[in-house]
């Protein structure tokens, strides 16, 4: 089962999360989630965990608990959606494509 946990301290690290979730059983891969500009935590990630009754219960134990200072959300991750890209029209403001100017 995916886990997402959010509102993690920036300290948090993926030896963390692993450590934290372990406590419930065995975790498959955790990943803290990086700015890719910065290189800083965004705050939040996921768990990855093989066993749902074991996932389940760090769920409920774990859901609205302080962490490092923060109280942190953790529940089962939702499927990625396609987002839409952003079809925003013509941007060429002030005429169009066969549009002259006098």
């Amino acid at each position: 089962m995916n886990i997402y946990i959010a509102n993690l301290s920036f300290d948090v690290n993926d030896a963390d999360l692993n450590d934290l979730f372990g406590e419930y059983g065995d975790v498959s891969s955790t990943k803290v989630i990086m700015d890719k500009f910065s290189g800083k935590s965004r705050g939040f990630g996921f768990v990855e965990m093989p066993n749902s009754t074991e996932a389940k219960k760090a769920i409920g134990e774990l859901n609205g608990v302080e962490y490092d200072g923060k109280v942190i959300t953790v529940n089962e991750a939702k499927p990625r959606t396609d987002r839409p890209r952003n079809s925003g029209g013509n941007r060429n403001y002030g005429g169009g494509f066969n549009s002259k100017r006098y």
